[in-house]
């Protein structure tokens, strides 16, 4: 990923030095939603990468390492010059503070009490990070560190300390530096909030000046200059709101030299395709050619039962449509497209990255997204993701810019590999596919009509490759299992489930096992991402 276009036109950057906590992206969030314009790299990342982006403000983030720790991440050498030259500020987040001390001379100890969960700090100095409170005042703040900065670097002052009496906030406001030994970022953190707020505008001096109007300026702005005015692109539409905004931003910028198609892969939800080629025909007004691959990609799939395996199958099968696709365009226009749309967004490339710390260019892999790492290598199309800064809730912000219907904004994320990723184990072993869809549309039909649907971030349905006993109609019966998954969340990439009223969930049950023939037991997914993903596979 190369942000570098949208982060040089922002002025007011914030670039987050990521050093692997669970929260980094978090920070990103918040402060997005201060309309500051914020990007996350690898905290380990060249000099070259941080001076290119231009940064206002560098925020180096939490983690699980120990600055003591052999191979522990840090940032590039020349960063302390760099950053004092240019007066960038810079606020290091429980690891990013150690960090910072340990560099500048003070001295880090593994603490005689670890900190962990809800604490309680108090303002030493109203100064600085706490300039807009009172010496004494208290709030709780969430804590996740086993070492402590016991001496600090020449120039630096404790501003706030844990009710243990360990170092909670530092600064060197001369130098620009400070650190908090909490996570600001999470709702825990009460005022964590108000305290970046202060931070960012008060103490840095940045204005609120992004917003999406100007992102969607820009994104078209890169396509045209990447596109030439002879090119042709395809855009592959799933019939979910990423790819269906993708080719909206791409159509403003090209025209007619976009062509769309919408492939049925055989792994649809029910009516998925006669529903979503309606809308882009009526509602979006997208020229879509819809290819039906099913026989290809169900054959390919047949016996398969490894969940990457999967995803690579069906990332590789798309890529061969796409193919077949261009050359038949090819003879249609006299031209061979040369691009391919993708509607990758932030989360996907984040998860997507390697850990930092690690010492491994490729992460380990919690999931290959097709759009990012399941495509073959030899990939005849160049790529545009003009969504890959953006999280889920921005991308609808900017197709409700674009004016596309607020009801198809709203629909739930669907994953590319579709009800692949629904079934564990063969996808194509009896009867799963035609039983998981009527199972999901049950489920889905029912959370609209109780008024719960925009709550809801996902909810769908998985197949489960087990049979149990049950009695049905005064008969034993021997039939399959099926499991309901619906959490909320604001980008993905951390999820709670949700807390349906046990009444919906027994209508629920019964209208599945009544109408649903093979399925006699319906089960409840209550585990959070993390510990699971959001999808089973």
């Amino acid at each position: 990923m190369e942000p570098v276009t949208q982060a040089k036109k922002s002025s007011n950057l914030v670039l987050i030095l990521d050093y692997g906590s669970q929260y980094t992206h978090l920070i990103t969030r918040r402060i997005r939603s201060l309309s500051i314009f914020s990007l996350c790299i690898n905290g380990t990342s060249s000099l070259s990468s941080i001076t290119e982006l231009n940064p206002r403000v560098i925020i180096l983030s939490g983690g699980p390492h120990s600055v003591h720790s052999e191979g522990a991440p840090c940032f590039p050498s020349g960063f302390i010059e760099y950053v004092e030259e240019k007066g960038i500020h810079v606020l290091g987040i429980c690891y990013g503070l150690q960090l910072l001390v340990q560099k500048l001379g003070g001295v880090v100890k593994i603490g005689e009490k670890h900190e962990y969960g809800r604490m309680e700090i108090e303002v030493e100095k109203n100064e600085g990070l706490f300039g807009n409170k009172g010496i004494g005042e208290k709030q709780l703040v969430w804590m996740s560190h086993g070492d402590e900065a016991v001496k600090l670097p020449e120039g630096f002052e404790v501003v706030g300390r844990s009710n243990q009496g360990a170092v909670a906030a530092v600064e060197n406001r001369e130098r620009r530096f400070y650190g908090l030994q909490y996570h600001p970022e999470v709702t825990h953190s009460v005022e964590g909030m108000e305290t970046l707020r202060h931070f960012l505008f008060d103490i840095c001096g940045l204005t609120a000046g992004w917003n999406m109007e100007d992102v969607l300026e820009e994104e078209i702005k890169v396509i045209k200059a990447m596109v030439g005015p002879e090119d042709h692109v395809i855009c592959a539409l799933s019939g979910g709101v990423d790819s269906t905004v993708a080719a909206t931003v791409v159509h403003k910028a090209i025209g007619d030299r976009l062509h769309c198609v919408f492939v049925d892969n055989g792994l649809l939800r029910y009516k998925e395709r006669e529903r979503v080629m309606a809308t882009f025909e009526s509602d979006l007004h997208l020229p879509v050619t819809c290819v039906d691959a099913t026989e290809e990609f169900l054959s390919k799939l047949k016996g398969v039962t490894e969940p990457e395996m999967k995803r690579k199958i069906i990332g590789k099968e798309f890529i061969n449509i796409f193919d077949i696709f261009a050359h038949d365009l090819e003879k249609k226009v006299g031209k061979k497209p040369t691009y391919l749309v993708q509607g990758t967004l932030y989360p996907d490339v984040i998860e997507s990255c390697p850990p930092p710390g690690s010492g491994r260019t490729h992460s380990h892999t919690i999931k290959s997204h097709h759009n990012v790492g399941g495509l073959p290598k030899d990939m005849k199309l160049k790529l545009i993701e003009p969504l890959k800064l953006l999280f889920k809730d921005e991308v609808r912000a900017m197709g409700k810019i674009m004016n596309i219907p607020v009801a198809f904004l709203r629909r739930h994320p669907f994953p590319g590999p579709g009800l692949a990723v629904r079934i564990p184990g063969d996808v194509t072993a009896g009867n799963s596919l035609d039983i998981l869809r009527q199972v999901d549309e049950i489920f889905i039909q029912s959370i609209k009509d109780a008024g719960i649907y925009d709550e809801i971030w996902q909810a769908f349905a998985v197949f489960l490759p087990v049979k149990t006993v049950g009695v049905q109609g005064d008969q034993r019966t021997h039939s399959h299992a099926v499991a309901l998954r619906a959490v909320t969340s604001q980008d993905g990439m951390t999820a709670d489930w949700y807390y349906f009223d046990f009444k919906f969930l027994d209508d629920v049950s019964r209208k599945i096992c009544n109408s649903v023939r093979g399925v006699n037991r319906v089960l409840l997914d209550i585990t959070s991402k993390p510990p699971s993903t959001i999808e089973w596979e």
